[in-house]
């Protein structure tokens, strides 16, 4: 009898301690929000701003030119001006539109400070800054015009040579001599896609793309379907780059791993360089299809490996030299 009172105490503190707050809570009915329709003009007018021009007050910006000029007055009203440099962060405090300025309508004031702040026209501005985010400035540094070049011509005299070098060593290597992975060839393909990817929405969706810039994501299912495919390759890009490199410890011995993937970082940058410019100009698709074919051509021909060296036993695709310990078999 006294276990049963026990227990039955047990059990109505326990439905006490449920049952109490449960009842005596408040219930949450949202944050109240004003009317869709019931808003300022100044509101408005700062939607429709952000909505072309994707960015609006409160909007912060790193500064990459050396200097900027901040005048404390629009136009040539100003007598004063100070000047933010290089590296320092400033927010966009104030946006008026002057239809009678001839050069630039849109004035930006910016301020770096309580003290530091002043107008300055709006294309001067994004010419000198880029947003205070790592994903933009990574985008921005990867499309300067000077720095595509300078890659390319690097790319493809560094790759050639590397290639070159590899071929003579007769040295594994993606696509001619590969290892007995399909994750190297996968690799080379995702960043051909990719690199076709991007250039397409440089070209069709321009706005799509600077409104990604200014507000970067790398969750692709919160982004638009050509944006979210592109997000998703890099993703996949790094996944299998991991992979890739995983697989070719457990094939090679480390010298012969680390020769390996320095071939396939050669190759790969050399595929982001040819597709991401070619797509420019229309070629690009073309070259992706014919590019995916030689691949899938190339991987089949090269997985099938019917011989192991007598000396070693490294599998090979036909009798003779053994490419790993220069063995012959015949």
């Amino acid at each position: 009898m006294t276990v049963k009172k026990h227990l039955f105490s047990i059990l109505y503190i326990l439905f006490c301690c449920t049952a109490i707050p449960v009842l005596t809570s408040c219930y949450n009915h949202g944050q109240k929000t004003p009317d869709a329709w019931d808003l300022s003009r100044q509101q408005i007018d700062s939607i429709s701003f952000s909505t072309t021009h994707h960015y609006t007050q409160n909007y912060n910006f790193l500064v990459t030119a050396s200097s900027l000029p901040l005048g404390d007055q629009i136009g040539s009203s100003a007598f004063d001006t100070l000047y933010v440099t290089k590296g320092e962060r400033i927010v966009v405090a104030e946006i008026q539109t002057v239809p009678t300025d001839t050069i630039d309508s849109v004035w930006v004031k910016v301020a770096r400070d309580q003290i530091t702040q002043g107008w300055i026209r709006e294309s001067q501005l994004l010419e000198g800054v880029s947003p205070d985010d790592p994903i933009s400035q990574f985008i921005d540094f990867f499309s300067n015009t000077h720095l595509l070049i300078f890659l390319a011509l690097l790319v493809v005299v560094g790759s050639a040579y590397a290639v070159r070098r590899l071929m003579r060593r007769q040295a594994y290597i993606v696509h001619f001599n590969d290892i007995d992975s399909i994750y190297p060839t996968l690799l080379c393909l995702s960043v051909a896609a990719s690199a076709t990817l991007y250039a397409s929405i440089q070209m069709f969706g321009a706005e799509q793309w600077r409104h990604f810039y200014y507000h970067p994501s790398l969750n692709p299912f919160t982004l638009p379907l050509t944006l979210g495919m592109f997000v998703a390759s890099v993703w996949a890009i790094i996944v299998i780059g991991v992979a890739a490199v995983d697989d070719t410890i457990r094939h090679l011995p480390a010298s012969e791993a680390l020769l390996y993937l320095f071939g396939l970082g050669a190759v790969c940058s050399l595929v982001y360089v040819v597709f991401s410019l070619l797509t420019l100009y229309y070629i690009g698709y073309m070259l992706l299809i014919a590019y995916v074919l030689f691949s899938v051509w190339c991987y089949l021909r090269l997985s099938s490996r019917p011989y192991r060296c007598g000396a070693c036993g490294s599998p090979m695709h036909a009798k003779g030299k053994c490419p790993n310990c220069g063995t012959v078999n015949v």
